[in-house]
């Protein structure tokens, strides 16, 4: 009998196991929303990561998260260094190129719980009197993320907090004079 319960064990692990191998190497996660707000408007809040910081829900998470702006405080070479007490993990945020009032794009390298280096993409698209906004992230997945994948949706945990983020984003724009 004993023998019978570790080889199911051992099977089942072993599944698991090759299932992940056979994952994805990398993963993206992407949502819009669309702003009463023209692109010149939304993009300030987004290439200044001390306004970014005031709608995006991963720092509103965490209210004793400590952090610190470098570099200038917007467009390229901006950076904020973050260290959170829980949910929001420990890692940087920078921008790393921008077009304006279309496109920024970001490096986010997180130290915990995991680490991981990503890319994020803001894209501001002018439709009619409005502004479609898409959050895109990119990364690659490790062979430990590949497991975690099988368990979790990433694109529902993580899709959850950028439509709020994007709710956050709509109405602080659309209350901009």
């Amino acid at each position: 009998m004993f023998e019978i319960i570790t080889l199911a064990v051992l099977s089942a692990v072993g599944g698991v196991l090759v299932a992940a191998s056979l994952g994805p190497n990398t993963w993206r996660i992407q949502r819009s929303a669309r702003i009463n707000a023209r692109p010149e408007n939304i993009y300030p809040l987004i290439n200044d990561l001390r306004a970014f910081n005031r709608w995006n829900p991963f720092a509103q998470k965490d209210p004793k998260m400590q952090g610190n702006y470098q570099g200038p405080v917007e467009g390229p070479g901006s950076i904020y260094d973050f260290r959170g007490s829980g949910h929001s993990g420990e890692g940087s945020i920078e921008i790393v190129a921008h077009k304006p009032a279309s496109e920024v794009t970001m490096q986010l390298n997180m130290r915990k719980p995991m680490k991981a280096q990503n890319l994020v993409v803001f894209s501001l698209t002018p439709a009619e009197d409005a502004t479609e906004v898409t959050w895109l992230m990119q990364g690659k997945v490790p062979f430990m993320g590949k497991i975690l994948h099988l368990l979790f949706s990433m694109d529902k945990m993580v899709g959850r907090d950028f439509e709020s983020g994007l709710a956050n984003l709509k109405t602080i724009a659309e209350q901009a004079p």
